[in-house]
């Protein structure tokens, strides 16, 4: 799930303005999607030519380009060049590696976060850098491969008479960062149900594969809160961002982006301590184990110690010991012994020792 790898050593010392991809390629193609929304119609086209980009650079409707793929420095430098996006944006884009940020530059502003998709049937988590470009009436996405979780926001813009159609690339770009953000939420829900269902489990048998799991969960919360308490940062950053194309009327908007970013950072940090707790149960129920298991060898060992003694004591073969020739006296010893052994176990039951 981790999404860090070292930094290559060819990329250190390059300038900020070189574009250049710094990340690790993960589709062979680059593949570009434009909407062009207004609010009768919405255009659908997966375009062949960046060239095609041209037309939609001054369209008087919403245009929404979303581009899978960040390895073809060319495309990168033309979408720089028909958009008028300065390099060192764009630079930012293929730097996948990079944290979660937000900029304004002089035609709008440029946001990137980490992408986090929860698949059900590995339950695994992929990790994807997506990178927002928001202008007047452009909105630019960047993605690391294909594939996203943004379907709900492509349906809502499908239907007719919808507030996506007519608010601006401001807005789209909320219900995009909203729909990362929701994301996190749900992952970490799918990850609390986990832990909380190994709590019931750890207190009913704690054994060594108990101990493996929390440890993963440990591991794996680690990696989502690598990916996930920045993009808290940048959400502030976005909130404070000094540009004009957040309009009034969605501020409100980009500030539950707050609390919902803030909701799955507390979730994940409840977590975690839920799992160190849950570490503390588990060292607990094993000490626990492991001094019942010294009670009842020290019970025993206490029990044995005086017969231990007694049979010492007529293993002696001195011809001068009295009780050697009493008739009886074989009986007589066990029966002491026995009494011995009762009296001790009523002494340590009176004491709840066991």
């Amino acid at each position: 799930m981790s999404n860090i790898l070292p930094n290559k050593k060819e990329n250190i010392g390059l300038s900020p303005y070189d574009l250049k991809f710094r990340g690790r390629k993960r589709t062979d193609q680059v593949r570009i999607t434009v909407f062009d929304i207004s609010p009768e119609n919405v255009d659908e086209t997966q375009i062949h030519s960046v060239e095609e980009l041209s037309s939609y650079s001054d369209s008087s409707s919403l245009i929404w380009v979303n581009v899978d793929g960040l390895h073809n420095e060319e495309v990168i430098a033309d979408i720089s060049t028909i958009f008028s996006i300065p390099t060192h944006i764009l630079s930012d884009v293929m730097q996948p590696l990079s944290r979660p940020q937000a900029e304004a530059f002089d035609n709008g502003f440029f946001v990137s976060l980490k992408m986090l998709e929860f698949d059900d049937g590995n339950n695994t988590v992929a990790v994807e850098n997506l990178s927002l470009i928001v202008m007047d009436k452009v909105l630019i996405t960047f993605q690391e491969e294909v594939g996203d979780v943004f379907n709900p926001v492509r349906e809502r813009i499908r239907k007719p008479n919808t507030k996506i159609r007519t608010s601006g690339a401001d807005y789209l770009a909320f219900a995009l960062l909203d729909v990362v953000i929701d994301n996190y939420i749900y992952i970490m829900g799918v990850y609390g149900e986990k832990v909380e269902a190994l709590e019931g489990q750890l207190i009913l048998n704690a054994n060594t594969e108990m101990l493996k799991i929390i440890n993963l969960f440990k591991h794996e919360l680690n990696d989502l809160r690598i990916n996930i308490k920045p993009a808290k940062e940048m959400v502030y950053g976005l909130i404070k961002l000094d540009t004009e194309l957040i309009r009034e009327e969605n501020q409100t908007h980009y500030k539950e982006l707050q609390d919902n970013i803030n909701q799955a950072v507390d979730l994940l940090e409840y977590y975690r301590e839920v799992l160190n707790d849950e570490l503390n149960i588990y060292h607990s129920s094993m000490s626990t184990r492991l001094n019942d298991t010294m009670k009842l060898l020290t019970i025993f060992s206490v029990i044995f110690i005086p017969l231990t003694f007694i049979v010492g004591v007529y293993g002696m073969n001195f011809s001068n010991m009295p009780e050697l020739r009493t008739q009886n006296g074989y009986f007589i010893v066990w029966g002491a012994m026995l009494v011995a052994v009762i009296a001790m176990l009523w002494y340590f039951k009176k004491k709840k020792w066991f």
